[in-house]
């Protein structure tokens, strides 16, 4: 990075359809991926993850001219098609983008702004920390998201991202409230590697309220998604960014951040996950679920029983074809190492089908970002 600014694109670091700009979709172009070795290489194949969207919208168009295209198993409520159950383990070429890492370096001169010094995640954590993990299934790339407030912070990820192919994409963080957004935002979206801005509830509620809503727009103008994160309320707040900026793509953080326990899913987090899902145009990442289950110092737990009712619930609503994969590395180390993080998401997803977990690893984030195929 040329020059570091410590300036700030909020109060603080927890301060909160169609596009008609931006890279175009990828075809069949080989992705990089890791090596046997861990390390990135040129280029992989993508187009097996990639055929399972073209095959859905393949049979959509068929169904609107009357002729059948549904496989076995309907999920009734969400009207979403299932396959027979598959092992994770045994697809082969299985495309697996991970959509929600940070990546920061406290050993920097002016240090980091997140974490904080006394926090275990306090360490510098890099790409090739990520690709030497034990994982269940090897990740072929990620999107990462900035966790820091600072503005030049986003040029450091785009930075990292330069030589790096494994990186497909950056969920920047700017403040879409102050006079500076559309500059900014202009600025790092030059770049075909910047395809979102993560955006915090109090922010959005607050520009809804005064119903601002130009930051939004112009986000949608040049294809660049909304990450939006907070507390379960944030998911109303969602819904209403979709209905009156209908152009913008949305993505869900964390399923809401919803508490999961031994009791049933709240039924408010419920109606609201229904609420959010009426927009196409809104995807939901399945990530933080160890978080969820593991507050207050608790390891979360391995068995998928537990998880299943909030699963069920989200499947219900977003269907195969919105539901994201997001590991929220290395904040979920907190209550789950990398390998249980994959396993409780993915083995869940292989029980609607290949074609559902395929989409879920890799194809529906095309839809939701239009990552850099590289």
């Amino acid at each position: 990075m040329s020059e570091h600014r410590i300036e700030s694109s909020s109060a603080g670091p927890n301060s909160a359809g169609p596009r008609s700009a931006g890279p175009s979709s990828p075809s069949a172009t080989e992705l990089s991926a890791a090596s046997a070795t861990n390390k990135p290489s040129r280029r992989d194949a993508l187009h097996l993850g990639l055929q399972a969207t073209l095959a859905s919208c393949l049979a959509g168009s068929m169904r609107s001219i009357g002729i059948s295209a549904e496989p076995k198993g309907i999920n009734t409520e969400g009207g979403e098609q299932e396959g027979d159950k598959v092992e994770v383990g045994k697809i082969k070429d299985l495309e697996i983008i991970d959509c929600h890492t940070h990546f920061y370096d406290p050993t920097r001169s002016h240090g980091v702004p997140w974490p904080p010094k006394d926090s275990p995640l306090y360490r510098k954590v890099m790409p090739e920390d990520m690709r030497q993990l034990p994982q269940y299934r090897r990740v072929s790339g990620t999107v990462i998201v900035e966790a820091s407030e600072w503005i030049e912070d986003n040029q450091w990820l785009l930075d990292l991202a330069k030589d790096d192919p494994w990186i497909v994409g950056i969920v920047g963080r700017l403040d879409p409230s102050v006079a500076k957004f559309p500059e900014q935002l202009r600025r790092f979206a030059a770049n075909p590697l910047y395809r979102g801005i993560r955006i915090w509830e109090d922010r959005l509620r607050d520009l809804l309220t005064r119903n601002e809503l130009g930051s939004f727009k112009l986000m949608a103008d040049l294809g660049i998604t909304a990450d939006v994160n907070g507390s379960p309320d944030v998911l109303d707040l969602a819904a209403e960014l979709s209905k009156r900026v209908s152009g913008l793509t949305i993505a869900l953080n964390h399923i809401g951040n919803v508490a999961i326990t031994d009791a049933a899913p709240p039924e408010s987090w419920k109606k609201s996950i229904v609420a959010a899902s009426k927009s196409s145009n809104v995807y939901c990442k399945i990530s933080a679920l160890a978080e969820g289950a593991g507050r207050e110092g608790r390891k979360a737990p391995d068995d998928l029983e537990f998880y299943r009712p909030t699963l069920d619930v989200v499947w219900n609503a977003f269907g195969a074809d919105r539901v994201i994969y997001g590991s929220n590395w290395p904040v979920c180390e907190v209550a789950a190492d990398y390998q249980k993080v994959q396993r409780l998401s993915m083995d869940y997803i292989s029980e609607k089908g290949e074609d559902s977990l395929r989409k879920f690893c890799s194809s529906n984030s095309v839809d939701a970002y239009r990552w850099m195929v590289r």
